[in-house]
């Protein structure tokens, strides 16, 4: 055979980089819990039967398989075998390899943003690593057209348990991406035990329904060999039945209990293992598909393009090492001992942990082969379309901010197009419900390729469903998870492709909570993107308790990495949506949270200056997180209003002043931003802080209300900028349909509830 890799498949080099592999990944957990000082004497931890179990996966993906355009998602508890592959190849340098969850050193789990070595994707939350290459091929064909390279998620069984797995291979437009490949490490435990019935052939039928090829490596070739003499199907039939534990019981045993318990009263099984030597039956129970690298190879060979492609690859869960199919081997760490008698069996110096192989060797040279295969040629990152700071309209009569966002995105096409070019939109089935049905008429909806609009000819037809590759609106089933799993990958292309978007993600606010630890993780991840809640607050107030969200605006305050906007007019959601989107596809930027409403508001409250550097000071405040609204000759006291509740603050404002209390407001569009620049102003944090002394001078402090259509709690630490007395109204109990008076009254954030509260404030 010409091919070097083949050739080294056959003669045994692929077992021995094998063996390297799972020794060094071993031995790098071995270390950080064992070698390294640890004063602290806590468990450093790391996984070395979960590394084992998928240890014979990765090496022959890697080493025989992966492409240079292909990007793979690793199980989180495998990181430290990608690690060792990394080594190998040369991408990761030796003194990181004793840095194991160390401050600044390897991370727990893959991360591409934190760890020092080539991470495809970061996981570590289950199930949303194992989905994110899905995403990322959408991600992918959106900025290239077409598909480039497989994307493989290598899963560990007990993943296929969570729920946005299975949100993710059921939505329609996943089954015509034959990219996608799922290689499913069953090796049949989980954290506490072995899982008695795992239905491996239930989990095949569902992805088989969903339009994915099932390919099932059960048996190694050892094994399959035995099947076909004399009692071999016995054998089969006899591990076939028995239940996981029983199996996982059968890997503890020597090979004389192994030759009383195997047959289980089957007199051909024990003829036919009687004939074999201890050596081979011991091997042979362990021989199944996802440990045996010819199998392996090919499964990976047999994929079939056209479909996303499921391998079930049977594997022992810390195959090779002492604690082998043990029930509590999850996090189990191998004494000092015992990884000096692995060494020599794996071909390692426990004296010389790190070496490589030695130069002109037939491993080494399929390391270096291996390395210049999957090499990717630099591509220098391309800078974003520039954002304008404002439209510059001042908008006029009544109008509700989750209307600004469909009026502002088609102003970009005429304003910006370049920037508008970029603008994709996500939404999971509520585009005309969320003022996007202008957009999506205006750019189509993508698709992988082009379909036939059969309402085209409909003359009542208002929303035009459009779709093809040119479309800028991408349509996921009811399924937040996938929303946001698709922002983040969507979110990610200025890094992982070099093609800046600029993402918009619309949802209704309720399901923000639904949404957000696979949004956190995308944007842990890399991911920049603009998620927007809309509409929001118990001011929805006919829809009832089930669709009036209540946290999220604490929710924005909390998330790291992103900024938190609740604009209050047309004009301030223009502007901080702007602000957003100029933040996204660059190095130093971040992902925002904007938080709309359907309640309409008289757009002359708003007070917009109509002088030119007047209206910019008032943009700049906007920005950064709040502005003065209303000032009173002598103020008494203050209320800091934000979103969809400013008209009450200024009807309280006008009611304080003709009983002679004169009152402030404050427009709050970003309580997050306000509380960095409070703790920067504190020494806490580096962020600008002149905002505070633009809304709350000292000179001005009185005390305070705050009032927000959300809990209370988050603009409570507004009380902090002057140290002022306080009340904080919101909203803490779950909502009530009604009219939007009743149901403000009944959370006590109407007008009558915010003067009380300034009264008995100015009168205390």
């Amino acid at each position: 055979m010409n091919d070097p890799v083949a050739t080294a498949t056959h003669s045994g080099v692929l077992e021995e980089v094998e063996r390297r592999v799972l020794w060094l990944s071993t031995a790098i957990v071995h270390h950080a819990n064992r070698v390294r000082p640890n004063p602290s004497g806590l468990k450093v931890g790391g996984h070395q039967a979960s590394s084992a179990s998928i240890a014979s996966i990765m090496t022959a993906l890697w080493f025989r398989h992966l492409g240079p355009q292909d990007r793979v998602s690793v199980k989180p508890h495998a990181s430290p075998v990608l690690h060792a592959i990394n080594y190998l190849l040369g991408e990761l340098d030796e003194r990181y390899l004793t840095t194991l969850r160390e401050f600044g050193g390897l991370q727990s789990y893959p991360s591409r943003t934190k760890d020092p070595d080539p991470v495809d994707y970061s996981t570590g939350s289950v199930g949303i690593g194992a989905t994110a290459p899905i995403w990322g091929a959408v991600a992918r064909r959106y900025v290239e057209g077409a598909p480039a390279g497989r994307q493989y998620s290598l899963v560990g069984d007990a993943e296929l348990d969570e729920g946005a797995v299975w949100e993710a291979i059921l939505d329609p437009g996943v089954a015509e991406l034959g990219e996608i490949v799922w290689i499913v490490d069953l090796n049949r435990q989980s954290l506490d035990r072995v899982v008695p019935y795992l239905a491996a052939h239930r989990l095949k039928g569902m992805f088989a329904a969903a339009g994915w090829q099932v390919l099932t490596l059960k048996y190694g070739r050892l094994l399959t060999e035995l099947f076909d003499r004399p009692g071999g199907e016995d054998l089969r039939a006899r591990i076939d039945a028995m239940p996981n534990p029983e199996y996982q019981r059968l890997l503890r045993c020597d090979a004389g209990e192994l030759r009383d318990r195997l047959p289980g009263g089957s007199e051909p099984v024990a003829r036919l293992i009687a004939e074999l030597d201890d050596a081979t039956l011991l091997a042979a129970l362990r021989n199944l598909g996802g440990h045996d690298l010819g199998t392996l190879a090919e499964a990976f060979d047999a994929i079939d393009d056209t479909r996303p492609t499921v391998i079930f690859a049977y594997t022992v869960k810390g195959r090779g090492l002492p604690s082998e199919g043990h029930p509590q081997n999850h996090s189990s760490l191998l004494t000092a001992d015992q990884i000096a008698e692995l060494a020599p069996r794996l071909g390692a110096d426990p004296d010389a942990p790190w070496a490589r192989f030695e130069d002109g060797s037939a491993a080494a040279r399929l390391c270096a082969d291996t390395a210049t295969r999957l090499r990717r040629p630099p591509a220098a990152p391309q800078a974003p379309p520039p954002v304008p700071d404002d439209i510059g309209r001042t908008p006029k009569g009544t109008a509700t901010t989750q209307a600004a966002l469909g009026r502002l995105l088609l102003d970009l096409t005429r304003e910006a197009p370049d920037a508008a070019a970029r603008v994709v939109t996500v939404s999971p089935d509520v585009s005309s419900s969320t003022n996007l049905g202008g957009w999506v008429n205006k750019v189509g909806v993508w698709s992988t390729s082009e379909r036939r609009d059969w309402f085209a000819d409909d003359g009542e037809t208002i929303l035009h469903w459009r779709e093809g590759p040119a479309g800028q609106h991408i349509e996921l089933g009811i399924a937040e998870t996938n929303l946001v799993g698709l922002l983040g990958e969507l979110g990610a292309t200025w890094s992982r492709w070099n093609r800046p978007l600029l993402p918009i993600g619309v949802l209704y606010d309720p399901f923000v909570g639904r949404a957000l630890e696979p949004w956190s993780f995308g944007i842990y991840a890399g991911g920049q993107s603009i998620l927007i809640g809309t509409p929001s607050g118990v001011t929805l107030a006919p829809e009832g308790g089930a669709h009036q969200s209540i946290v999220t605006p604490s929710i924005g305050v909390e998330q790291p990495g992103c900024v938190a906007y609740e604009p209050a007019f047309v004009l301030d959601t223009e502007w901080t949506l702007l602000a957003s989107m100029a933040r996204l596809g660059r190095p130093d930027g971040g992902s925002a949270y904007l938080r709309l409403s359907t309640r309409p508001v008289d757009q002359t409250l708003a007070a917009v200056p109509a002088d030119p550097a007047s209206r910019e000071r008032r943009r700049r405040q906007v920005i950064a997180g709040a502005y003065p609204l209303r000032r009173s000759a002598r103020p008494a006291v203050t209320i800091a209003a934000m979103g969809a509740l400013v008209p009450e603050a200024l009807a309280a404002a006008d009611r304080l002043e003709q009983a002679g209390v004169g009152a402030d407001v404050v427009c709050v569009t970003s309580p997050g931003l306000l509380f960095q620049a409070l703790r920067s102003r504190q020494g806490q944090d580096d962020a600008p802080n002149w905002i505070l002394d633009q809304a709350f001078p000292a000179s001005r402090a009185t005390p305070l209300v705050t009032v927000l259509d959300g809990h209370p709690h988050t603009l409570a630490f507004l009380a902090g900028v002057n140290n002022v007395p306080c009340t904080t109204l919101g909203v803490t109990a779950f909502g009530q349909s009604g009219s939007i008076e009743d149901v403000h009254r009944h959370h006590g954030i109407d007008t009558d509830s915010i003067i009380r509260a300034a009264l008995d404030l100015h009168s205390s």
